[in-house]
């Protein structure tokens, strides 16, 4: 056989149907997505790339017009938020989240809100019917004679869509549902969903289309399809929320034209969706007189300062493993916070079990909320509540100490905005055999301590010194 005909012959590799990763010889297991059984043998034919016409003469940096690429309100300011200003002309935004979070409400707000703006929008649904979409934007109050609807499956029923109505914003629900008539494989494979997304990036780059790609993500929260879809897009959004409460937070995780440490709230209800400036309310319950176990956190969300109420609930075990159960928090770290409170606060917590939550459906993963965490245990260990208007953050370590948190003046500030009066803080780690200092923020008086131990005497919950149960 000559070299010319074995250059040109198919060679074997092999892909995974899952995240379309790529082995030269077949594996059991894929060592991208750690999916067992999906890798499929495919055929690949090397050529080589010959020098083409090009679209566009190169051109000095310096004389590239930026005019037409400013930010434009989406009409949803937590939204203009995440993206750091609103949407760019020819960006391409992937909007991910679990089936039933509310993407598509978010979205159809969104393509209303750009019409109610005179720019005319294109909406293109894979997943529902016209006539779905066209009841909740009715109850939704989203119809508008700029905002153009059209039911397709088809790659090149939505280019010929996109080449008649000229939209300047482009919404597809959803870049898996829909397929391209010659590319091998069912819609939302690895090789479809590729081909899909490149074609509609593609036109956006060209004609300076704004398009929002939604896209369905995997049982472990991981974005479906290929990771090369998140390396063709400008932005990756992710919409998270407990299918239990109304609160829903975008989250940015990739972002070419702002920060990616950013969040938005948002109200999802039968009415639609409704931007939440101020969030903090929905995380801090309200007692009508103060009861043990109980201690409020300042969190950071991305740049936003949120209060979230931290609950303890400590009770004799009746077993001889005691329990450990947590819903919001991270387990392990309660796990840690028990043991270093048996160890160096006295809190024997060795026969007993403990329960701990947040209010409202949040998830507090930051260690800054390690001391609320450590008060609100001790409160409900002692049976005695934790002094009235007072909030608690900072990371503890394994020696009790507790450690600096980032945007400590943010955090201060929100909490004085809500009217908190007292605030424990950790303190400098050179004067831990100093008294803890004190001063003031807006009226708020700021305690610096520099272990839990301090900190639970401070407040009067250290077990040697609060009064017993009975």
């Amino acid at each position: 056989m000559s070299k010319a005909a074995a250059k040109g012959r198919p060679r074997a590799s092999y892909r995974c149907t899952e995240c379309g990763w790529e082995a030269a010889k077949w594996v059991g297991r894929c060592g991208e997505c750690q999916a067992w059984g999906s890798i499929a043998e495919t055929a690949v034919v090397q050529t080589r790339a010959a020098a083409g016409p090009v679209t566009t003469a190169a051109v000095p940096i310096g004389q590239v017009s930026v005019e037409q690429s400013g930010f434009r309100s989406s009409g949803v300011p937590e939204l203009d938020r995440v993206l750091g200003g609103g949407l760019v002309p020819g960006a391409a935004i992937l909007l991910a989240g679990e089936p039933g979070v509310g993407k598509s409400t978010l979205l159809l707000e969104v393509a209303a809100q750009t019409a109610r703006y005179h720019r005319r929008t294109l909406y293109v649904t894979g997943e529902e019917s016209a006539a779905q979409v066209r009841m909740r934007a009715d109850r939704t109050n989203g119809v508008h004679d700029e905002l153009y609807l059209a039911a397709e499956t088809d790659l090149g029923a939505v280019l010929s869509h996109i080449e008649e109505v000229r939209p300047e914003l482009l919404v597809v629900d959803s870049v898996q549902t829909i397929g391209a008539a010659d590319v091998d494989g069912v819609p939302g494979g690895v090789t479809q969903v590729k081909e899909v997304a490149a074609a509609l990036i593609r036109v956006a780059k060209t004609r300076n289309i704004t398009t929002v790609l939604v896209g369905h993500v995997t049982k472990d929260g991981s974005i479906a399809g290929p990771r090369v879809l998140e390396h063709l897009v400008d932005v990756v959004l992710h919409f998270e929320g407990d299918r239990n409460s109304r609160f829903r937070m975008v989250r940015a995780m990739k972002n070419r034209f702002g920060p990616i440490d950013e969040v938005g709230c948002f109200d999802l209800s039968a009415e639609g969706i409704v931007a939440v400036t101020d969030p903090t309310g929905l995380f801090v319950e309200t007692h009508h007189q103060r009861v043990p176990g109980t201690c409020v956190a300042v969190t950071m969300e991305g740049r936003r300062p949120l209060l979230a109420e931290v609950q303890a609930l400590v009770t004799p075990s009746a077993g001889e493993r005691p329990r450990r159960t947590t819903v919001g928090l991270d387990a392990s770290r309660l796990a840690m916070l028990v043991a270093v409170l048996q160890q160096h606060a006295g809190i024997r917590l060795h026969n007993h079990d403990v329960f701990a939550s947040t209010v409202g459906g949040a998830r507090l993963i930051e260690p800054a909320t390690d001391l609320a965490l450590a008060v609100s245990i001790a409160s409900a260990f002692v049976h005695r509540p934790a002094p009235q208007g007072i909030v608690a953050f900072g990371e503890i370590g394994l020696a009790g100490e507790l450690r600096k948190v980032r945007d400590l003046p943010q955090r201060l500030n929100e909490a004085a905005r809500l009217g908190f009066r007292v605030a424990l803080v950790p303190g400098d780690p050179s004067g831990i055999s100093r008294k803890p200092e004190e001063w003031t923020v807006d009226g708020m008086k700021v305690i610096d301590v520099h272990d839990v131990s301090s900190a639970l005497r401070l407040i009067g919950l250290s077990p040697r010194e609060a009064p017993s149960k009975g």
